[in-house]
This record gives structure tokens, sequence and C-alpha cells, in this order.
């Protein structure tokens, strides 16, 4: 397929994968210099005062106070002038970190180093992004032959301050045009830009309002694209549930374009993709009314006149057809196959009763990549990457030897190509790209990071520990070589534990420079995510969503046991449904953690459904309104509504965005509201408003530095560090 679209509640701040230097001389490991934490847990925080309404929701006869409400509106002066005083307070307090600039400037020149993607091929050029250091967003360029590359988009130019970024681009079959998506201020409605690539020019009207979509071009006539209707009040909050598909016809206004699907009643979903094949024959459109699970439709496009086809009529899986040949569709899926697998079958009769196995099921989950006429099974063992190559007939031609125990991304051509790329990183290996050659199985460094970290001084190792109801749960582990395991190190546990989502090892910059400061930096494989396919994922949802905190508890208890850290030097980290997971930890076990940093959280579990397309959620979280049980079991959890008079909570920075259209802000805004309001007064509980910005992705470089200032300074202040 041209494009592949796979809507998911995104995980969290984006880290950027970039590299550090190390500066030993610095490490908190070296100085151990600190002043007495009492000190400053006494200083009295003057928070902003909170007004409190008097809404009142009834739940299956229970009454329930929501006296922070108003803060849901996003476009109120009384809203805005809460963010402003907050921010106030916040930065405050942050200016009076005596290493804050110092983290800023370590950052800025850990950042600085050239970052350069692996090439692709479109049409006449081969094209590239590059970073030169600190620009805040990648720049496109492209080279024919010999000639010297040159500069396509750079999406530095299309705002002052970088808070516009790009995504999305695709290329018509002969790459002479292109089509990709900006987002303003971080926001998730998207306009879409399409191009002459020969000019650079645009050659029509950019089309407006479009959300949660692909972009696949049908020859070079037009495109097949996803969106809402413009929702009335705030386009950051309001609910969006009916997803759309349209075609777009080149040279015609926006307001001509097709309505294809999504349109009536039955055809309702939350969220809808449309993929053509390579070879034009095929449209595909995947249905889903949560982030799990889909319907599948197909449809002749050699017939002006066919019907659309359906394959599955339910949402009991997850599948997607990943490639085509003639009259055959290959398709990946979880149906009846918790770990995936590929399956074929001819388009006259594509239903489940006429799949035929390619690459069968086995004990680690896959996940699947083409190029060079091959498929390429990526398998997570333990969330270690395993890569095996298979031809269209299933036939094993080879497992490709990695660099070592990590994450290999990549493995993604066109049927032509004889070379294809990958990178493999870890936790403390800078992401190199390899060129792989489909014909020979021979991988070849094709460009080295520039990263100046030196991983041969620091160790990561994967550790398996057990949970409260006996399950046994991976954790891998990130340090300097030489840690004392003396109780007293900097840690953080990072975790997610949502929507099948995966937490592979990756390089990133900003974890490196916790490392090069001599902290410990922890990820579990919680129950919730993807590590150990559907299963694993279905254990950690509704009905079971307590297992999630379980798991991510019993992590911080084994930290503690095994002496990397203790209590007073923990701090506990997680974005978007991440943000929930330290939100409800915090709450449940405010004594297990020194620190809180949940950033962009889901933390309203009884109104989340309520904004932009939260409803869609309700397959991972269940919701308020499902059943008086699952009402019950949310309120028991739920962030906002388990805070408590008087208890002293860990110093917490709350991160979020002013136009996070997915996970809305005033989740952060009334957990703020409530932490300020009743935690014990000698803790910081303060929230850090990014203005201009959404939920994570295409945040510019500086913003991101910015913010890990912040975050790293506002831990390691509270956990006594007096210097750097």
């Amino acid at each position: 397929m041209k494009t592949m679209i796979k809507n998911i509640l995104a995980c969290g701040v984006l880290l950027a994968l970039t590299g550090c230097s190390e500066s030993p001389s610095s490490s908190i490991a070296v100085t151990k210099e600190r002043v007495s934490t009492t000190s400053i847990e006494k200083v009295n925080l003057s928070y902003p005062k909170t007004a409190e309404g008097q809404v009142v929701e009834s739940y299956f006869g229970e009454e329930v106070a929501d006296p922070y409400r108003w803060l849901e509106d996003d476009m109120s002066d009384e809203t805005a002038n809460w963010v402003k005083t907050q921010n106030q307070t916040t930065f405050a307090y942050l200016d009076q970190i005596p290493y804050r600039d110092k983290l800023k400037e370590s950052l800025e020149k850990l950042f600085n180093y050239e970052k350069i993607s692996a090439p692709f091929t479109e049409g006449d050029y081969t094209y590239f992004y590059k970073n030169d250091g600190l620009q805040n967003q990648y720049v496109l360029y492209r080279t024919k032959g010999d000639a010297e590359a040159e500069i396509f988009l750079d999406p530095n130019t299309f705002s002052e301050d970088g808070t516009t970024s790009m995504s999305g681009l695709t290329f018509s079959d002969d790459g002479s045009l292109a089509a990709y998506q900006i987002s303003e201020g971080g926001s998730d409605w998207r306009k879409i830009i399409i191009l002459d690539t020969e000019s650079k020019e645009p050659i029509e009207q950019a089309l407006v309002d479009v959300k949660f979509s692909g972009i696949s071009w049908f020859g070079n006539q037009g495109f097949y694209y996803s969106s809402y209707d413009k929702p009335k009040g705030s386009e950051l909050s309001a609910k969006t549930d009916q997803h759309k598909v349209y075609y777009h016809q080149l040279g015609t206004s926006q307001t001509k374009d097709k309505l294809v699907f999504g349109g009536t009643d039955e055809q309702k979903h939350r969220y809808i993709g449309a993929n053509v094949s390579r070879d034009n024959r095929f449209l595909v459109i995947s249905a889903s009314v949560s982030t799990s699970g889909n319907k599948l439709f197909i449809k002749d496009l050699t017939d002006p006149d066919s019907k659309l086809v359906t394959i599955l009529d339910n949402t009991d899986s997850d599948t997607y057809v990943i490639d085509t040949k003639g009259s055959t569709l290959f398709l990946v899926t979880n149906l009846n196959a918790p770990n995936k697998k590929l399956v074929r079958v001819d388009a006259s009769k594509p239903q489940p009763e006429n799949w035929q196995d390619v690459i069968p099921e086995t004990k680690n989950v896959l996940g699947l990549s083409k190029g060079g006429d091959y498929f390429f099974a990526k398998y997570m063992a333990d969330a270690i990457s395993q890569v095996k190559q298979y031809d269209k007939a299933g036939k094993l031609v080879r497992e490709i030897n990695l660099p070592g125990v990590g994450t290999a991304r990549g493995f993604v051509g066109k049927k032509e190509q004889t070379t294809l790329y990958y990178s493999f990183a870890n936790y403390i290996t800078p992401g190199n790209t390899y060129s792989f050659d489909v014909q020979t199985g021979e991988s070849s460094v094709y460009r080295k990071s520039g990263a100046q970290f030196d991983s041969d001084k620091y160790k990561t190792e994967q550790v398996f520990y057990t949970s409260k109801d006996g399950t046994k749960v991976p954790m891998i582990i990130s340090y300097k070589k030489g840690l004392k395991l003396d109780s007293k190190n900097p840690t953080i546990l990072y975790g997610y534990g949502g929507f099948n989502v995966s937490l592979t090892p990756s390089f990133s910059s900003t974890i490196a420079a916790w490392l090069e400061q001599g902290g410990v930096y922890a990820v579990p494989n919680i129950r919730g995510g993807g590590e150990y396919g559907k299963q694993w994922h279905k254990a950690g949802t509704q009905l079971q969503k307590q297992n999630v905190f379980d798991d991510f508890i019993a992590a911080a208890e084994y930290l503690n046991e095994e002496k990397y850290t203790s209590s007073d030097y923990l701090a506990v980290r997680g974005g978007s449904n991440g943000g929930l997971l330290v939100g409800a930890v915090m709450t449940q076990r405010p004594e297990l953690f020194k620190v809180a940093l949940p950033a962009v959280g889901v933390l309203d579990m009884l109104r989340y459904h309520t904004f932009t397309a939260g409803a869609g959620w309700a397959y991972d979280y269940g919701t308020s309104e499902q059943s008086k049980e699952m009402y019950t079991y949310l309120k028991g959890y739920s962030p906002v509504h388990n805070v408590k008079e008087g208890i002293s909570y860990p110093a917490t920075l709350i991160t979020t965005g002013d136009h996070d259209d997915r996970v809305v802000p005033a989740h952060s805004y009334k957990f703020a509201a409530e932490l300020q309001a009743k935690g014990a007064s000698n803790k910081p509980y303060l929230i850090r408003i990014e203005t201009n910005a959404g939920h994570g992705a295409g945040t510019p470089t500086s913003k991101t530095i910015e913010q890990y200032a912040d975050i790293y300074g506002f831990t390691l202040y509270n956990m006594g560090i007096e210097s750097l």
C-alpha cells in the first residue's frame, strides 16, 4: 500500500533521536552534593486562587462535584488568565533552581550535531531529511544524480517561532507531485499543501480542516484523505466522532471533494483511513469506533461502478492490507492470532474464511514491512528486535544479523529497490543508519551517528520482576558503569501501559543527558502495551486497568529493593496515557515517589470521552456512562477525583500545551487545581503550560530543550541536589 494509517492515542511527549556528549565532572553520582530536602519542602508556595464552581454531575444516582469544570472552556478569558498566573508561579519557582541554565546549556550542546535520515527516491530525485543541530524542524533536501543537494521544503520558514510543523508528506506515483500536511501550534487540525515538485510551487489552494488523516494518491489525478466536520465552538476541545473519507480531484475546489465513506449513520465511525494500492487497482478503507479493532472494505478502482466489498464487518481484530499482487491481497491481522500473522486472499472473495497463512503466528509479536519485493518480519522478543526476511510466498529467506541488542526500524521501500535502509539503536547506543542488500542480505554502515556519546561508559540491562498478581514483567535499566547500588541514585521511572503501544529501546539526547549526569533511567514493559501481543494489551484495559498501575508500582519497588534508588531519589514520568499512569500511581502510593512528572495526561476519567476524539479511547478505558460498575471503577483511580486533603504528594510538575486538542489541557488544569487546593503545603504542585503547543508532535527543538531543562532541574532540585 502507498500509505498506512493507524490511529492510536499517541505515545506521550515525543523524544527526538539525538545524541549527547559526556561530561564526567558534572555527574551527580560523582559530586553527591545535596542540600537538606526538608529545606526545600518547607518552602510554602503561594498558588494563584482557583475559583470553585458549583457544578455537580450525577452518575447512577451518585452526586459528584466538579468545581473546576469552568477550566474546560479553553476560549474563556478566565481560563486564559488562570494559565497566565499559573505559569508565572511555576517559572518563578523554576528560576530559583541554581543549575537550570546550566542544564539548558548542556542540552543545547548535546542536541547540536548534524542528523540525517535514510534516503528515499521519488521520481528523478533522491530525498533526505536533515537537521544541522539546533534547527527547530528537520529540513527536506533532494539531489538529482551527482548534483549538489538542494532544499525542497524547510518547515523552519513556516513560522517565526518554529511551532508550525510538517507531517504526512506523500508523492504521486511518478514523483511529479507532492502533498504534505502542516500543523500550526501543535494542533491536530491540519492543512494540506499540494506542490509541483519540479518548481516546488503550490499548484492550488490548500485544503483546510483536515484531522487524523493520511494522504493516498490515485495516479496523478488526485488523492484520498479523511477529516471531521469542523465542530461548533472550540475546535480544540469540541467532540469529533464522525470521520469521513473524501476524494480530492486536482484542479477543483475542496468544496467539490467527493464524500467516499462515512457520511451516513450506518457508516459512522470515529476513525477512518483510505489507502490506494500501489498499482492503483484497489481502494482499501479501514473504519474504527475506537483505537483498537477495525472493519475493512475494498473497492475495485478499475470499475467506476464497483461497490464496496466487505472484508471484515466487525471490529474484533486489528487488520490491514499491507500489499497487493494482481488480485491477491496480503493482510496483517490479529484475528484468532493475538501475536499477529500475515495472510493472503483473492480480492474476489476476501472474507476471513478464505484466508491462507503466509507467515503464521509465533510466540513473539509480529510487525511487518515490505521493500524490494520481500516482506520483513520484525518480531519483538521481550521488547527486543529480531528481523527475518521472507519472499511473497512466505518462504524464509534469512534471519538478519543486527548490530546488537536493541530496536531496528526501517526495511521499507518500493518493490523495485535492491537496497533498503534501517536504523538500529538502544538507550545507550546512538542510532546508526545501515544499508541492506535484499539479494545478499549484507548490511553496511550507511551513516554513523554524529552523537558525541561514549556508549562504552554506560550499561543497559534487562531484568524481570514480579507484579502484585504474580505476573513477570520485563524492565530495561540504563546507567553509567560503576554505579553504586547505594539507594541514592536519582532515577526516572518512565512508563506508558496502554493502547497496545510497545516501549522498545531507542536513543534520545534527553535520556542520554540524564544518564550523563549520573542518573538511572528505567522503562518497564507493563501490561496495556503491545510487547506480548493482544492479550498483554487487554490485560491492562477497562476493569483490568489497575494491573497497569500495579505493574508500575512493582517496578518502583524493585528499583528500591535492589538499591538502584530509593523513594527519596525516585521520579516517575509518563505522557498522555502515561500521564494517567503517573497521576494514578502518585495518588495511590504517594510515599513511593519523590517527584511526579505527568505530561499531557488523561486525568479526568469521568469526562475524558466528552472531549474531541476521546470517546475513541473507550476500548482501553471504558466510560463513566457505560455501566455503574465501570463508573465506580473509573472513579476509583481517576487522578482528578482521588486527590485527598492534607496528603503529602510527591513534588509535582505537570506539563501540557494550551493547544493540545488530543488530550485537552483541562485534564492537567483540573489536576493542578486539586493538588494545589488539597495537597500538603510542604511540596510544590506546579503546572508548566507551553503556549502555542499541542500534544507533542512537531515540537520545535528550542522548546524541547527548554522543557527538559525545567523538568530535570525541578526533579534534581526536589531530590536535594545542590549543584551539578
